[in-house]
């Protein structure tokens, strides 16, 4: 997927987020803050983007987003729980209605049997309480994995939107 693709996709999502008068707010883990930077590199996105959270270490998402620590240790930090729990705490520390949350292994180390490179998990959390989770295994490098990973994330917050 070319930057093109990326950059309808955020031209879509910004008409979306503006007629609906939402806002949106990122928690992010292996993008590294990619997700909000995509955002905020297209003009005029202050009127739908709000705020980005970069919390890579499993304390700064106990503090910055309220990730309960029982949690973290129950199922690791790359989960489908632990991404539901930052978009939910996303919300709650924003002021934004609608959030995406993204925990994963870009590698090109840390991976394991079970949690292998490029295995991503997404979640997303709009003001209604709806709350959508996923994973994806991503193939590349650490560079392709996080790019596909931002895609993939806005992608999923245009779904959000439109249900």
């Amino acid at each position: 997927m070319g930057s093109v693709a990326g950059d309808q996709v955020l031209c879509v999502l910004a008409d979306t987020l503006l007629q609906k008068n939402w806002m949106l707010t990122t928690a992010e883990s292996c993008t590294g803050g990619a997700i909000a930077k995509a955002c905020t590199d297209l003009a005029g996105s202050s009127a739908w983007f709000e705020r980005g959270f970069v919390t890579y270490s499993n304390e700064a998402k106990q503090d910055m987003l309220g990730v309960p620590a029982a949690i973290l240790a129950e199922y690791g930090a790359v989960s489908e729980a632990v991404t539901a729990a930052m978009a939910t705490g996303a919300l709650l520390h924003s002021r934004a209605q609608v959030a995406v949350s993204v925990s994963g292994i870009a590698g090109p180390g840390g991976g394991t049997i079970t949690k292998p490179v490029g295995m991503v998990c997404f979640g997303w959390a709009a003001q209604d309480g709806k709350v959508r989770t996923t994973t994806q295994y991503f193939q590349g490098d650490r560079e392709a994995v996080r790019y596909q990973a931002v895609q993939y994330a806005l992608q999923g917050v245009l779904q959000m939107l439109a249900d």
